[in-house]
């Protein structure tokens, strides 16, 4: 490997990370200090923006330890057999990089993953250094993200726990088969057993923190996965059953999907396009309706496509749903049950909340939910309101297409 300096290095293993979801960038105006104007730069590689509980957007230095790996899974960019060019940090490096960008207040974190090197074990001996460097020697306070190989010792997988805030195993592919197809050297049972050790871990140690103050912290930002949509035969009914099991089995707060990208000199059982960007958009808001909508995953999978198992990319799922099962509309917004409100297509869970809060005092009409939602149209044919029935609205043969966004051409010169 040729000798290159840390920017080279940068330059390669953050573009390496950019196909990990876990973190998300979001756009804004490109500025830097490099003329010697100013301090601080949205232009820095490897800084991407996470958001968190309270809604404040922490920007954290996201990278690849490395970009070499002893494996060969089809669909990765950085597989053994892929011609491309490789980089490693050593462990001191990316502190000394964490603090420098943490100095010039860059970021306020650290997202770090890696291509396996030498072996699990001592991949992970670098990463949890990494770590460990950070909170011991230099009394790091902000937040570190560590991708975990689930093939490590478990003691290192619990040493990555204590030094940091959220720790993630990627499950990878949503079945059992289409991991054995496309990452042979992977194995589904190592990866749940490494996620359940540490649901356990944090489990323990957030009861021995009840007890004993002095009980140190333990991934106290959960664990979270990843699995590629697209790359193999799965539905997505096969994937939001999957990520259901995920959440219920190993207390996961959060399951990130990423289209499947083509990738150069691909191996032939890899599809040759990507899936849409929409389908991931699907899958990501069919997550929300398990996680903050009260729906059980067989009703998600109820508004896909019987036949192909595959969620409309024109209509939301939770219209989808609304339209396949009309015999629950319309419902009273003076008298249904929250669970019901939040099955209204076009209502969220704070205009649920104003509804149920509102209507102890009065009866509410049409024009008082038209003030919480953007388009009344959308609620019309599902709610019933003090000065509003929809008749024989709800029943309409072309509900779909009175209810369903319309699509509308965007003009390049508009004002």
């Amino acid at each position: 490997m040729a000798q290159l300096d840390t920017r080279q290095k940068l330059e390669i293993l953050a573009d390496a990370a950019k196909y990990d979801a876990s973190c998300a960038s979001s756009g804004t105006a490109k500025r830097k200090s490099a003329g010697g104007k100013g301090i601080g730069s949205t232009e820095g590689m490897g800084i991407c923006h996470a958001y968190a509980p309270d809604g404040r957007c922490i920007s954290l230095l996201k990278i690849l330890l490395t970009n070499s790996c002893i494996f060969d899974c089809h669909y990765c960019i950085n597989r053994k057999s892929s011609n491309v060019r490789r980089a490693r940090f050593t462990a001191q490096e990316v502190v000394q990089l964490t603090l420098a960008f943490y100095k010039r207040n860059y970021i306020e974190g650290l997202f770090l993953s890696s291509g396996i090197i030498r072996s699990s074990n001592y991949t992970m001996e670098q990463m949890v250094e990494v770590a460990r460097s950070l909170r011991e020697d230099h009394d790091f306070r902000g937040y570190i993200h560590l991708k975990t190989i689930p093939d490590a010792d478990p003691e290192l997988v619990h040493q990555a726990g204590l030094h940091a805030d959220r720790v993630s195993i990627n499950v990878e592919l949503p079945t059992t088969g289409g991991l054995k197809r496309l990452a042979p050297e992977k194995s589904a049972a190592r990866i749940e057993g490494a996620m359940a050790g540490m649901k356990s871990a944090i489990i323990d140690t957030a009861d021995a923190r009840k007890r004993y103050r002095s009980a140190p912290r333990f991934a106290p930002a959960g664990q979270s996965t990843q699995m590629i949509v697209g790359a193999d035969a799965a539905t997505d009914s096969d994937i939001v059953t999957r990520a259901s099991a995920l959440y219920n089995g190993f207390g996961l707060r959060r399951v990130y999907y990423s289209a499947f990208s083509p990738i150069p000199d691909a191996s032939a059982v890899l599809p040759l396009q990507r899936p849409p960007l929409m389908r991931e958009h699907r899958l990501y808001q069919s997550d929300w309706l398990m996680r903050f909508y009260g729906y059980r995953p067989r009703e998600v999978v109820a508004a896909a496509d019987p036949a192909t198992g595959m969620l409309p990319l024109d209509i939301d799922p939770k219209l989808a749903w609304a339209l396949r099962f009309r015999e629950h509309f319309p419902v009273d917004v003076n008298r249904a049950p929250r669970e019901m409100l939040l099955r209204v297509p076009g209502l969220g869970v704070k205009a649920v909340n104003a509804i149920v809060h509102a209507r102890r005092w009065r009866r509410l009409a049409l024009a008082d939910v038209a003030r919480l939602t953007v388009s009344v149209a959308k609620l019309r044919p599902f709610i019933v309101a003090s000065d509003w029935r929809p008749v024989a609205l709800t029943d309409r043969a072309d509900l779909k297409a009175l209810v369903a966004p319309r699509r509308e051409q965007l003009e390049l010169f508009a004002a």
